[in-house]
This record gives C-alpha cells, sequence and structure tokens, in this order.
C-alpha cells in the first residue's frame, strides 16, 4: 500500500476541522501518509513540489474538483519516470469527478479507498488560451456553463451543489447564444449556441449527468455543443440533470482528442469549476497522465 502525501484546501466548500478529520480518518485505517495544508492556490504547486522532492509518488487531494484541478497543474508541471497517483477525498461543493467511480462523498467512507492499491489511468486535458495553459481533469466549458460557476459563487455556500442550478437559471438571464464553431478531429460542428462542454468525467456543475458517455480513459473527450432557442432551456437543463438530453436536436455532439474551439471573446472559459478567462482556445487529450484511485 502506497505512502501518501496528503494537500489539503481548508477552505473548501463548508467543512469544517478538515485537518483533524483527514487525519483521523487516514490514521484510524492505518494509511501512511504525511499532510501539508495549503495557505492559497498558489501554494498547492509548491506542496505537490514539495512531495516530488521528497520521493512521494502517491498525492491525496482534499477539497472539491478546483482543488484537485490545482493539485493535477502541480504535478504534471514536474517529471515523473512513471504516471504519479491521485486520490481525491471530497470536502468542496462539487467534488464531481469521483462521481464516474462511484466514490462515496463522505470523506471518511472516500478514505476506506486507500486501503489497497488498485489505480485507474486516466486522461487529461490541456487547455491553452489568450489566459495560458491550463491542465483539467474532469471538464471545461465556454458559454453559459462558465457564466454559471461565476453566479453559482455567489450563491450562500449552504446550499451545497444547489448553488450550481440556481446559477444556471441566473446567467440564462445574463446570456445570448452566439456564433459557435467547434473542430475536433477533423470534424466541425458550426452553430448559434450557448456553451461548448469538453468533458473528460461524466458528472459536473453540482451533480448533473452532462456527459453520460465519457469515459476518462479512452483517449477521447466528449465534446457537446449546446444550441437551440432560449425557450427550451427548462427542457435541456431539465434533461442535462438525469443525462437524458443527448437525443435532444439542440445538443450537438462528437467525440476526440484534439478540440479548437471558436467562440466571441467575451464568452468566459472555465475548467473543472474555476474560471480561466475569456475567448477561442484549444484542448488537447494527454492520455494516461495519471493514476487515478479508485
Amino acid at each position: 500500500m502506497s505512502a501518501w502525501w496528503v494537500v489539503i484546501n481548508p477552505f473548501a466548500g463548508r467543512e469544517k476541522d478538515l485537518v483533524e478529520r483527514v487525519t483521523a480518518a487516514l490514521t484510524v485505517r492505518g494509511v501512511e501518509h504525511e499532510i501539508r495544508v495549503s495557505g492559497s492556490p498558489e501554494a498547492v504547486a509548491e506542496i505537490a513540489a514539495e512531495g516530488h522532492d521528497r520521493g512521494y509518488d502517491a498525492f491525496v487531494s482534499v477539497g472539491g474538483d478546483g482543488t484537485a484541478n490545482l493539485v493535477v497543474n502541480g504535478l504534471l508541471e514536474l517529471d515523473w519516470v512513471s504516471p504519479p497517483t491521485l486520490a481525491i477525498l471530497p470536502a468542496g461543493s462539487g467534488s464531481d469527478f469521483i462521481r464516474s467511480f462511484a466514490i462515496p462523498h463522505r470523506l471518511e467512507s472516500a478514505a476506506d479507498h486507500l486501503l489497497d492499491d488498485s489505480s485507474y489511468p486516466v486522461d487529461v486535458g490541456l487547455l491553452e488560451g489568450s489566459f495560458g495553459r491550463r491542465y483539467f481533469l474532469n471538464a471545461a466549458n465556454a458559454g453559459i456553463a462558465a457564466r454559471t460557476v461565476v453566479e453559482a459563487n455567489r450563491l450562500p455556500s449552504r446550499l451545497g451543489a444547489r448553488r450550481y442550478l440556481a446559477g444556471f437559471w441566473s446567467a440564462l438571464a445574463k446570456t445570448a447564444p452566439d456564433d459557435v464553431r467547434v473542430e475536433c478531429d477533423g470534424r466541425t460542428i458550426a452553430d448559434k449556441a450557448w456553451n461548448v462542454v469538453i468533458a473528460n468525467g461524466q458528472f459536473f456543475g453540482g451533480g448533473m449527468h452532462v456527459a453520460p458517455l465519457a469515459t476518462t480513459g479512452d483517449g477521447l473527450f466528449d465534446v457537446q455543443v449546446f444550441a437551440g432557442p432560449r425557450r427550451e432551456a427548462p427542457l435541456v437543463i431539465r434533461k442535462v440533470v438525469k443525462g437524458t438530453h443527448l437525443g435532444l436536436a439542440a445538443v450537438l455532439r462528437t467525440t476526440g482528442g484534439s478540440v479548437i474551439v471558436d467562440v466571441p471573446e467575451t464568452w468566459l472559459v472555465e475548467a473543472d469549476g474555476e474560471i480561466l478567462g475569456t475567448g477561442s482556445f484549444t484542448v488537447q487529450l494527454e492520455g494516461g497522465r495519471l493514476f487515478f484511485k479508485i
């Protein structure tokens, strides 16, 4: 069983006493570990580098999808003989990536997954635009989904994952469809659209089943463009929650490993729930860059 380098985001979601809870959960299970607490987002990469320099190749991200994104970006900027292993102990309001693996959302229950060495090779996406370059683990969005992140973050944290659905309706009132062009492995989707999704995992937006056919280790993104008039939005979002939207005419879907996304300069872009910037970008799939602890 691996020794784990544990990175804790003490500001994740509504959780309290995270250090104590994580320490107790790992100690009672006999999991060998060393804990570091991040004082800021910028410190996460430094903590990952410290673990690398100390000889660790197995890392635990304690927080939500945003914390995992920071850990992944810190890890993938380092040199590895073989891919490092990532585990997630959920403590954020979203923690959607682990839903694809049916890992419990109670931190202590999720810690049971650290008791053996089973892991799964997962792909990551490398997103590049005017905002720079950024790896993502779960999904990237441009358009209304990115605006939803902004709106959700303005709502009380006590709402938990429900913030994202509430944020969607607020974002819808502030968003209009526009011309979008997506090229994916030689195929093109061009339409007046609301949102572009590049998914690696199946769930995001607080548990919405946006990409039910996505697989995290198949070498392909699940790419969706949401078009159609505003009046169809209530039907679409209801189906997105359950993952039954792929048959709708307003949802244009393809798969591939290399994506060019041309959107208006003012469109927000997010990855794993973190706003990166605005405008057009490219995405390249990098296969098997991590092992994910299942």
